[in-house]
Formats: C-alpha cells, sequence, structure tokens
C-alpha cells in the first residue's frame, strides 16, 4: 500500500509531489484538451473549485494565458465573476478571483451578485440567461476613483473558470457595459457543453 498522494484528476499516485496535486500526464492531457471542459482539465477545475484545492488557480491562469492571452495583451483590469455572498462564504473562496490574481493586470472587484441562483447545471440556454438576469450589480465596495481608473472608457476582461453558453458573462458584460467600460472581453479556463457542465 502506497502513502504517496495522490493526483486530483487521474488519482494515480504522484511521482513528484511537490510540483502540485495534479500529475505531469494529466497536465499534458488537459492543455491537449484545446481548452474543452471534458476529461483531465474537467477534473482539475473540479479540484480547483470544489475541493479547495486553490495552488491549483496558477497552472490553470497559465493555461489560460496560453489560449487567450490576445485578450489580455491591452486590458487594463481583469474583472472576476462573483459568487453569492452566501455561496462564497460556504465554499470558503471565490475560483474566478483566485485566477484573476494570477493574469499580471490589476484586479478590480467591481461586480455584486445581488441574489442567489440556482446551479446553471442542467439547465437549458435560455433558462440560463434567465436564471442570470438581474443577478449582478455594480459592486457597492468599488469606489469612484477606481471606476474613473480602471472602468470608464476602459478594456475591462472578465474572469471565470468555465463557460458553457455564456449567459452569466453576457450578464456581467451588460453591467459593466452599463458602468462606462469602452470594451468588455471574456476568458475561461475551459469550454463546456451543457450536458455534462458543472456551472455555478
Amino acid at each position: 500500500m502506497t502513502l504517496a498522494p495522490r493526483c486530483a484528476a487521474c488519482a494515480i499516485p504522484l511521482d513528484e509531489p511537490l510540483d502540485g496535486p495534479v500529475c505531469r500526464r494529466c497536465w499534458i492531457e488537459a492543455r491537449a484538451g484545446a481548452g474543452l471542459y471534458d476529461g483531465a482539465l474537467r477534473d482539475i477545475i473540479h479540484a480547483f473549485k470544489y475541493e479547495g484545492r486553490r495552488s491549483l488557480a496558477q497552472p490553470l491562469a497559465e493555461l489560460l494565458r496560453a489560449q487567450r492571452s490576445y485578450l489580455l495583451i491591452d486590458a487594463d483590469c481583469v474583472v472576476p465573476v462573483p459568487l453569492h455572498p452566501w455561496r462564497r462564504f460556504r465554499r470558503g473562496f471565490n475560483q474566478a478571483a483566485d485566477l484573476a490574481q494570477q493574469l499580471d493586470l490589476p484586479v478590480v472587484h467591481a461586480l455584486w451578485r445581488v441574489r442567489p441562483t440556482v446551479a446553471q447545471a442542467g439547465l437549458a440556454a435560455a433558462a440560463r440567461q434567465r436564471n442570470v438576469r438581474d443577478a449582478f450589480r455594480l459592486s457597492p465596495f468599488l469606489t469612484r476613483r477606481l471606476r474613473g481608473r480602471f472602468i470608464e472608457d476602459r478594456v475591462v476582461v472578465l474572469v471565470d473558470d468555465v463557460k458553457t453558453t455564456g449567459a452569466t458573462l453576457e450578464a456581467c458584460a451588460e453591467v459593466m457595459r452599463k458602468a462606462g467600460a469602452g470594451e468588455v472581453r471574456s476568458v475561461t479556463v475551459a469550454r463546456a457543453v451543457l450536458h455534462h457542465a458543472r456551472d455555478r
């Protein structure tokens, strides 16, 4: 019986546990998946998001940058998609905020989730849009100075872990545009399909 810690994705004992909770083979598979929320990448995101493996934020952000760097080059700030405060409290962290912190751009917590929503998993596209409608507004902690410096007439990049239909990102983008953002983009680590996505 081995006492070595196991890979968070495939559960095989880690050859190099000091290098992180995911084995080299699973990282290779995740990179080869070109951002599809499936296989090893899905397992790694689950470990990050639902098992609290926050050390995975850095390598996942590196993967995001490798695929979407052109969306970050001239950006003025990144804005993580928020969790509802109660869900944030229960989870202990916001995975989108952890990812945003690794992207080498100013992180502005400009959004506030004003009502809890049911989990997006299992909902059709139209239901997802209804689910997040009016769920976001500008954060009450966003100062006028930060808004003027990073939002108004600026290039803002929304950050999240997984995109399925884009309903959550579009709801957030609408708030940012109304706040005066000159351009709103979005980046995620992975793209999912409805039949197996486990989203917020």
